[in-house]
């Protein structure tokens, strides 16, 4: 597990493949002189809820991972996360496009994307 920790004080921790996508994402925007809000379930043994951060280039931002290999980036989770964090509500996880399966509309306005149930992929923890 790597750790997202934000202006200091904030940290939470993310698996290291989906905390390489989000680095990509959120460096992009910033380098551009982009703000948005980015948001996520907060796990249940810090008491649950949701937290919600605004990204700004001015911001300290920390991306500590836990493996030292870098993980080999998905082209159609990159366009996922980015297609998000564009969008009124901001950058959320959302799990993994299938990239060996068929593309069914590339649209897009048709797109739609949906966040990662609980099952699916452990909560990051705030420490």
């Amino acid at each position: 597990m790597g750790k997202f920790i934000y202006d200091g004080n904030i940290k939470v921790d993310f698996e290291d493949r989906l905390l390489a996508h989000l680095q990509a994402v959120i460096m992009a925007k910033v380098r551009r002189g982009e703000s948005f809000p980015f948001s996520w379930k907060d796990d249940i043994s810090t008491g649950g809820g949701r937290t919600t951060v605004y990204i700004h280039p001015n911001v300290s931002l920390v991306f500590k991972y836990h493996g030292s290999r870098s993980p080999q980036l998905s082209p159609a989770w990159l366009h996922a996360l980015t297609y998000n964090a564009n969008s009124g509500r901001g950058l959320y996880v959302v799990p993994e496009p299938d990239e060996s399966a068929p593309r069914e509309s590339t649209r897009r306005e048709e797109m739609v994307f949906r966040e990662v149930p609980n099952e699916q992929m452990p909560e990051p923890a705030r420490t």
